[in-house]
């Protein structure tokens, strides 16, 4: 089918300006899921001539081959963001599947204890422990770390849980004066009162909120029989908080990019007038770094201490190499020549950002070269990502200097 054919598709149907998640399909089976601040502006942009430049050639041969596009609303972006994640695991849709490395995406994870905590892991993390035996539920593979913590801010101000304090303390811990933990550290809650807590948790990550209700109105008929009125004002107050979800934090935390965690590389050059000359590459996904995909380059063009032509070197090579994965963004050390250099390397539909420094070397202005995506509207949250990769790569550059030049005198 062709994009204008599935488009009047997607126009009949009525596709509205709200949160959810959306299902493109051939002959009825799912092709791929994804979610949306607004379904009827995240549809449309598949439409658009510029698809390859947004979305990458996965996601344009994915539409070439639907004939179909679903949606289902919900009522906010955190419910989306979870309902996703449970379609996915559900239908596991080739498009989504081949976008993954679970290793490196995030998990929410419930332990095996009597009061159970609640933890984000790393997928590498979950393998060193294949019989799952540390744990009652695992959910995800969600890629985009920010936006799962947020999430979890936000489900913990309903469903209060215990992440990383200790049983038996003598005061609650702090997360308990600000009410993200039941206090169960400090025996305000009992094991069984905590429980319900939990199954309210996993029902919620399941995204079934309509069956979360309706258990939570059983609990009121039951708690009410009991004439334990102030525990039903509670879980009514619980129910409010269900239907009137303030997720705006999340909206702030979208990824810049739907095909994976946010990729950011940093190079850095380091010699002494010229002697003993190395290059760096450090890799951040998704907020952390990833020491995995570090790399050094021994510079082998440049004479003397032309540290704009050794960043040329650098980045001539490194983009050179197909098989690795293309970074969203590129911080580079320096001014106006770095960034001529960086134009003429790098490819043009990834963003580069060049920070300045001033005399004591501490950052006093990041620079952009003409930007893709909304990448202009990113960069005042991106900053402290900037920031720390950038010093990361001064640190890593340094580093690799003095053992090669230890290595050589």
């Amino acid at each position: 089918m062709n994009r204008q054919d599935l488009t009047k598709i997607a126009h009949k149907k009525n596709i509205p300006d709200s949160p959810g998640v959306y299902l493109f399909k051939q002959n009825k089976a799912i092709l791929y899921i994804g979610k949306a601040t607004s379904l009827k502006d995240r549809t449309r942009s598949y439409f658009s001539d510029d698809l390859i430049k947004s979305r990458g050639m996965l996601l344009v041969d994915m539409v070439s081959k639907a004939d179909d596009v679903d949606f289902i609303a919900t009522d906010s972006v955190l419910e989306a963001f979870i309902l996703e994640n449970e379609l996915i695991k559900k239908h596991q849709p080739v498009f989504n599947t081949k976008e993954k490395d679970d290793k490196s995406f995030n998990y929410v994870v419930i332990t095996k204890e009597k009061f159970p905590r609640v933890l984000i892991a790393r997928g590498r993390n979950l393998e060193n422990d294949l019989s799952g035996s540390e744990y009652s539920h695992t959910f995800g593979p969600y890629p985009y770390a920010p936006q799962l913590r947020e999430a979890l801010k936000l489900v913990r101000k309903i469903f209060p849980f215990r992440d990383v304090c200790k049983l038996e303390q003598t005061r609650p811990c702090f997360n308990y004066s600000i009410g993200l933990c039941p206090g169960v550290c400090a025996g305000k809650m009992s094991a069984k009162e905590y429980s319900k807590n939990i199954r309210h948790l996993v029902l919620f990550f399941q995204g079934k909120k309509k069956s979360l209700i309706g258990l939570l109105y059983k609990e009121i008929k039951n708690y009410a029989k009991g004439l334990d009125f102030e525990r039903c004002s509670e879980i009514q107050r619980t129910i409010e908080s269900l239907g009137h979800i303030q997720d705006i934090s999340m909206i702030k935390k979208e990824p810049m990019s739907t095909s994976g965690p946010l990729r950011i590389e940093a190079y850095d050059v380091a010699h002494i007038s010229g002697k003993h000359m190395i290059g760096v590459m450090v890799v951040m996904n998704d907020g952390e770094f990833d020491k995995n995909e570090y790399r050094k380059f021994n510079i082998k063009s440049v004479t003397g201490a032309n540290d704009t032509q050794a960043l040329h070197e650098i980045l001539a090579r490194r983009f050179a190499h197909k098989e690795w994965n293309l970074p969203d963004v590129v911080v580079i050390d320096g001014g106006t020549a770095q960034i001529n250099v960086a134009k003429k390397v790098v490819p043009k539909d990834v963003n580069v950002v060049s920070v300045v420094k001033d005399a004591r070397h501490k950052a006093r202005e990041i620079l952009t070269v003409d930007s893709t995506h909304e990448f202009g509207l990113k960069i005042k949250e991106l900053q402290s990502d900037i920031i720390k990769i950038n010093a990361e790569a001064h640190r890593f550059a340094i580093t690799a200097h003095r053992k090669k030049r230890d290595r050589l005198v």
